[in-house]
């Protein structure tokens, strides 16, 4: 299984199908805000028809009937993973996964839903002054992972920096998701926490993304393979 996903920040359907034309085989992609919102939900199921797994990072956050309309709808799709924001609280979460449930066609797979810790864009400083909570990021990570779960979700969202104690709060088969990768030497960017796929592997992540590392490589395939020989 693929463990390294590959976010399409594009904004164009031309230019992820001339992204994609550079792998000869499937691989496991991100389709967030950007692509969504610019080319709507048939760009999902183009990515989906050409054989790619998809993690659809859209991130649901409201009260729990409509995120569990909204899941029911994405359900259609057949997207392998689905996520919703950990700060809508309990019923919100058991109301995305009850609307994927609900909505899954019969004879697909479920997409697993995950949830969205805390951004890995977001400091110390601005979840304490800002959001107003208090203490240490990690302390609030775990407590939402274990809402996660509470709720039934399959996993969490969260930087490398928390896999390890997720993991051990919420047990070895509760997966995490780890955005904020780069490789050694690269750009952070508007990232706060971030680390190596090799720095990921070590502290147990499950699942990295990985956006510019790849699609602004001279030869994305390439990357992408040693980025996965890294990873497993």
């Amino acid at each position: 299984m693929s463990r390294t996903i590959i976010a399409l920040d594009f904004s164009t359907r031309e230019e992820v199908l001339d992204f994609l034309k550079q792998f000869d085989e499937p691989v496991y992609v991100k389709v967030g805000m950007e692509l969504t919102y610019a080319c709507g939900l048939d760009i999902v199921r183009e990515i989906k028809n050409m054989g790619h797994k998809i993690f659809l990072d859209l991130k649901l956050h409201d009260i729990p009937n409509t995120v569990k309309g909204g899941m029911k709808n994405l359900a259609r799709l057949g997207v392998d993973i689905v996520n919703c924001h950990c700060s809508g609280g309990i019923e919100m979460m058991k109301a995305a996964k009850a609307g994927i449930l609900e909505g899954t066609l019969e004879g697909q797979q479920p997409a697993k839903v995950i949830g969205v810790t805390i951004l890995t864009s977001t400091s110390k400083e601005a979840m304490n002054n800002e959001l107003g909570i208090e203490g240490e990021v990690i302390d609030t990570v775990v407590r939402y992972a274990k809402n996660a779960k509470e709720a039934g979700l399959d996993g969490v969202v969260c930087s490398v920096h928390e896999a390890r104690a997720i993991h051990e709060a919420c047990g070895q088969d509760f997966l995490t998701v780890t955005p904020g990768i780069r490789l050694a030497g690269g750009d952070v960017h508007d990232q706060k926490r971030v680390a190596t796929p090799a720095y990921a592997r070590e502290q147990g992540c499950d699942m990295i993304v990985v956006g510019r590392s790849i699609t602004k490589s001279s030869d994305p395939a390439k990357t992408y393979r040693e980025i996965e020989e890294d990873m497993n």
